[in-house]
């Protein structure tokens, strides 16, 4: 165990474990709306962040970037931003709605157990990967530096990054619009109902496979902006890039408490952190294995989780 590296550079792994977390947090968005309505764990959505990161590269790519290009004016990097932006959010969605549609609403029509949604979740997933594991010949594919790493500021002595900033940035405000979504609007009302008793909601009116698919829809669109953000700070994919990110965020939005949003987002930030401290203390091969040590240690004295809350009892 090597302290004096995790003193020595605890703000850096600090400031680094944010940004790794906000990613997690992002993609466990979509397993807690899943789970709190449902009650489904939907390993598929791992790949639904994966096809986000893919789009987004292909937009890059028809836009005339790769990755020898040099990085761009501010006009051009907003356009290339914001379109690889719309197409990952709309690809995601697009996927996660694909997936209730063809995998898990014959199985509620039929009222399948719970045992084949589980089946049929880990089938969708290898399905997804392993289709773009062909047509790319699981290759990994680098992006273009559409923004190089600048350092804004230093604390105590550790540099923040513009990359971090907006990382920390864009997640926040995705969390705060989706927990205001949820808990103000007339659909997030709905939301709401159904999660905390469907039957009872559908006899006031609500449409509960609509909401199901507005859950799908909204955990595909977080998915699809984890995916961008992805891109610009790790610099690639593959095939396979949401196994180990959908492994972590869906431990994330275990560790603060499935079916709770503002949970998903402190158990996304804390893994981040307790991870990059692991990888000071420990050294780096240490990394993986000390985050999923966090989660089962945590439930054993916390099964809900931190916060425990479900979405069904969320209130403004």
């Amino acid at each position: 165990m090597n302290f004096h590296d995790l003193f020595a550079n605890f703000p850096a792994l600090t400031i680094t474990g944010l940004e790794q977390g906000a990613i997690y947090a992002l993609v466990a968005l979509g397993y807690t709306l899943v789970y709190g309505v449902l009650r489904l764990i939907n390993f598929a959505h791992s790949e639904v962040f994966m096809v986000g990161t893919f789009t987004a590269l292909w937009t890059w790519e028809a836009l005339g970037y790769d990755q020898n290009s040099p990085a761009p004016a501010f006009g051009p990097l907003i356009l290339a931003i914001l379109a690889g932006l719309a197409v990952a959010m709309l690809a995601s969605a697009a996927t996660a709605v694909t997936v209730e549609l063809v995998a898990y609403r014959p199985l509620r029509r039929r009222n399948a157990p719970p045992l084949a949604f589980l089946i049929t979740a880990i089938g969708a997933s290898f399905v997804l990967s392993e289709s773009f594991g062909i047509g790319t010949a699981r290759a990994p594919f680098g992006m273009p530096v559409l923004i190089p790493s600048e350092t804004v500021f230093t604390v105590f002595g550790a540099a923040v990054t513009n990359l971090q900033l907006l990382i920390l940035g864009v997640t926040l405000i995705m969390m705060i619009g989706l927990d205001q979504f949820v808990n103000r609007s007339r659909l997030g009302r709905g939301i709401r109902a159904v999660a905390q008793d469907a039957d009872t909601a559908a006899l006031m009116g609500v449409n509960k496979n609509r909401v199901i698919l507005l859950v799908f829809v909204l955990g595909g669109l977080m998915a699809g902006v984890a995916a961008l953000l992805w891109n610009v700070r790790y610099g690639y994919t593959k095939f396979n890039v949401g196994f180990l990110i959908g492994l972590k965020a869906f431990s994330a939005a275990v560790l603060g408490g499935i079916g709770n949003l503002r949970g998903a987002l402190l158990g996304g930030l804390l893994l981040g952190v307790v991870e990059n401290y692991a990888a000071g203390l420990f050294g780096g091969d240490w990394k993986d294995f000390t985050g999923f040590v966090l989660l089962i240690v945590l439930l054993m004295f916390r099964p809900t989780g931190l916060l425990g809350e479900s979405l069904g009892r969320a209130r403004a």
